[in-house]
């Protein structure tokens, strides 16, 4: 076994440790506290890297969100594609006993579809993120909006 080890080779064994650490579920925040303690880690640190991991929580929630609405998004449009066409396809059939138009209809519209499903999930990162803060800040408005009315009309 090695003399010393870096701080990364700390983290992962005390990492392995804990997650091979038999417990009862969840543990506390007092216990927490208690280890750190006994680690010589001050309250300070642990303070801040307990808020920077909420935070990281709290971005990764938005970002499931974020991804449950353009998936939701999505998925409207193929389902107002199929209504519309459907409807355009048996209307020409009705009156023209032919489906020539509709099926262009189909055929260009069904093509912009799914230009956009392969955009919605071959974004680079950087589109990702750029698609993701315009979807935050919209989200951020409409919250901020919805506080003004309530306080405008529920005082």
């Amino acid at each position: 076994m090695p003399e010393t080890y870096t701080q990364e080779d700390v983290q992962q064994i005390l990492q392995l440790a804990i997650a091979q650490q038999p417990t009862d579920g969840d543990l506390s925040r007092v216990e927490l506290l208690e280890m750190a303690s006994e680690l010589g880690i001050p309250t300070e640190n642990l303070q801040e890297a307990e808020n920077q991991w909420l935070s990281k929580q709290n971005d990764f929630k938005e970002r499931q969100q974020f991804d449950a609405y353009r998936s939701n998004a999505l998925k409207q449009n193929f389902i107002r594609y199929a209504i519309v066409n459907t409807f355009l396809l048996l209307l020409n059939l009705v009156l023209f006993k032919s489906a020539g138009l509709a099926l262009s209809i189909a055929l260009i519209w069904g093509l912009f579809l799914a230009l956009k499903a392969w955009k919605n999930y071959e974004m680079d990162e950087e589109e990702y993120e750029q698609s993701f803060q315009k979807w935050r800040f919209k989200k951020q408005i409409g919250q901020s909006i919805n506080t003004v009315v309530d306080k405008i009309f529920k005082p």
